[in-house]
């Protein structure tokens, strides 16, 4: 097996912190931002992130029902709100940019349900989180290492 860097720069890390802790901020809605990047982490299979986010989601209220199903929010009707999905359906189009841009309806549909500084802090919380999850993911860091 290759051996991976558990290295993390100070800098780096305090900067990726800054732009996630600034984003959630703006997005002033904490359960609705673990919703987020728990989606993205489940996307792009980040084991340490989901492990984190859950917890996380947990302590903001974040229902059970939502947190179980949330891999399947678009099917789950009543389990998320028109704003709840309007999110989740922005952060699975910057996630996974299969079309290399994220489709104008998505994005309108976004920008509906949020103003356009929430709009941009909750696009700088999807940027921030699949950093972390490129960062966690390509080094393997396992889950487990989260501490509230």
């Amino acid at each position: 097996m290759t051996v991976r860097t558990r290295l993390l720069d100070p800098a780096v890390g305090q900067a990726m912190s800054a732009l996630s802790a600034t984003a959630k901020k703006g997005l002033g809605d904490p359960a609705l931002a673990e919703l987020v990047v728990i989606r993205a982490s489940q996307l792009n299979h980040c084991a340490f992130c989901l492990d984190m986010h859950l917890a996380i989601a947990r302590e903001q209220g974040v229902s059970e029902k939502q947190l179980d199903l949330l891999a399947a929010w678009e099917e789950a009707e009543g389990a998320f709100d028109e704003r709840e999905r309007a999110a989740l359906e922005l952060t699975e189009a910057v996630t996974v940019l299969t079309d290399g841009f994220v489709p104008d309806a998505v994005y309108e549909r976004a920008a509906r349900h949020f103003d356009e500084v929430e709009l941009a802090h909750l696009i700088g919380l999807i940027v921030a989180i699949n950093n972390w999850n490129r960062v966690m993911v390509s080094r393997r860091i396992p889950p487990g290492g989260y501490t509230p």
